[in-house]
């Protein structure tokens, strides 16, 4: 019995030790003090590092690949003013991304920051809440009303900030017009001349691609805002006119009659195809979105490139420039870093990015007090400001299921294979609108 009770105090003995081994370990590693120690170094530097965060990595969406390298840029700028947070700028193609975002979103993981197609693309996504108010970042106030009305809610808060204008215009190679002794077609019947002198001559008038439909509805947007006019689109949102409206009709008259200026088979040609096109010289014009300078200007810098921003109906008649809001940067729910992803919000709604915006991507930017320094981007934002016009499909008509610009563009496809006449591009465009618009009182 004796012999028990000694090998038990023996153990005893042993496991206090031990704790206590384990416990002057455990102090030396996390800096807790044990009564009668004292700390090393001092309690300012202890409490110092008890406010220091861990680092925070943001993920960003966008459909914009071409963007990387002056995003990364960007991006750069605001590391260096944000210590501890970094962004990742993770892009996908543009056909492509809506799938994926849906999927992210539907899922609950994947990006903190995303990109909102404007108007109506940003309003599903923002009623179905997957994004969070921006109504009180710095900036965000500053920013034109009706800019921001592409990034606002059914309940009226704004949740995305507005990076850039974009501006649908008909480029036009000075290079070709001149080497040839073209004409500049300011009016729509002198571009229906000079359309046919330039195919005379080998030359294709108007380099259009028609495989991707949306720029079908662009190029439209361009031919037809002067068949129809600022009164027309009153009549239209206020319930007076609908598409079968004459003003309207004739805008589709247009595009039918344009099929003859564009290359062979371009129903069937990518946007690339054609831009391959316009900066080889083979082709005079090009319609599309201001956005195409920057890609025009680094695949052929020493491109002569002037623009226009629509054809009048007579001579000497108005010529306005179609603008829309080319979405927004809005900070998803799900994000377990909205506090950090806000800051970024605030640094995209500073002047101070939008005037890098600006000069690294020749784009129109929506933030105030920017002064374009391209000649181009600068003429285009002197357009917008004395004449401009709705991108009427993208703004107006982006509702229903498929949107009533989708039905649209795809009847224009259509007509061009064919299948469908002017009529039956305006009867199903207008079937399509009846199922969902409601006239603005």
């Amino acid at each position: 019995m004796k012999k028990k009770l000694m090998l038990l105090a023996a153990f005893l003995l042993t496991g206090i030790f031990l704790l206590a081994a384990c416990s002057e370990k455990n102090n030396a590693e996390t800096g807790t003090k044990t009564e009668g120690e004292t700390p090393s170094g001092t309690e300012g530097k202890t409490e110092e590092k008890a406010e220091v965060k861990d680092p925070v990595e943001l993920m960003m969406y966008s459909w914009r690949p071409e963007d990387r390298e002056a995003y990364e840029k960007f991006i750069k700028e605001f590391e260096d003013q944000n210590p501890g947070i970094t962004v990742t700028f993770k892009p996908y193609k543009s056909t492509e991304y809506g799938t994926i975002l849906t999927n992210a979103l539907t899922a609950g993981q994947g990006p903190d920051i995303i990109q909102l197609r404007p108007y109506d693309g940003a309003t599903s996504i923002i009623d179905a809440e997957y994004v969070v108010p921006l109504d009180d970042i710095e900036g965000i106030n500053d920013i034109s009303d009706e800019y921001l009305t592409a990034a606002r809610g059914s309940d009226g808060k704004v949740y995305g900030v507005p990076l850039s204008l974009n501006a649908g215009v008909i480029f036009y190679n000075k290079d070709v017009f001149e080497e040839h002794g073209f004409d500049l077609p300011t009016t729509w019947d002198e571009l229906l001349k000079v359309g046919e002198e330039m195919k005379a001559k080998s030359i294709v008038p108007i380099a259009q691609a028609g495989k991707a439909a949306y720029l079908l509805s662009l190029t439209h947007s361009v031919i037809g805002a002067t068949s129809y006019d600022q009164s027309y689109i009153d009549d239209l949102l206020s319930g007076k006119a609908d598409l079968s409206d004459e003003r309207f009709v004739e805008s589709v008259k247009r595009m039918e009659q344009l099929e003859g200026l564009f290359p062979k088979d371009f129903i069937a040609l990518d946007d690339k195809d054609t831009q391959a096109l316009f900066y080889t010289n083979q082709a005079a014009m090009y319609i599309n979105g201001s956005y195409r300078l920057e890609t025009f200007e680094n695949t052929n810098p020493d491109m002569n490139i002037g623009i226009l921003p629509s054809f009048a109906s007579e001579k000497g008649g108005e010529t306005p420039l179609v603008t829309w809001v080319d979405g927004s940067y809005a900070v998803v729910k799900a994000s377990k870093h909205q506090e950090e992803a806000k800051k970024f919000m605030e640094f995209m709604a500073s002047k101070e990015f939008g005037q890098m915006f600006s000069d690294d991507l020749a784009r129109i930017s929506a933030i105030p007090g920017v002064e374009p320094k391209h000649e181009l981007v600068k003429e285009m934002t002197e357009l917008g400001e004395k004449n401009p016009t709705p991108y009427l499909m993208l703004v107006y008509l982006g509702g229903g299921s498929p949107t009533t610009k989708t039905t649209f563009e795809n009847a224009l496809q259509g007509l061009y294979i064919k299948e469908l006449t002017v009529d039956g591009v305006i009867e199903e465009s207008q079937k399509s609108m009846d199922k969902w618009f409601e006239p603005m009182n």
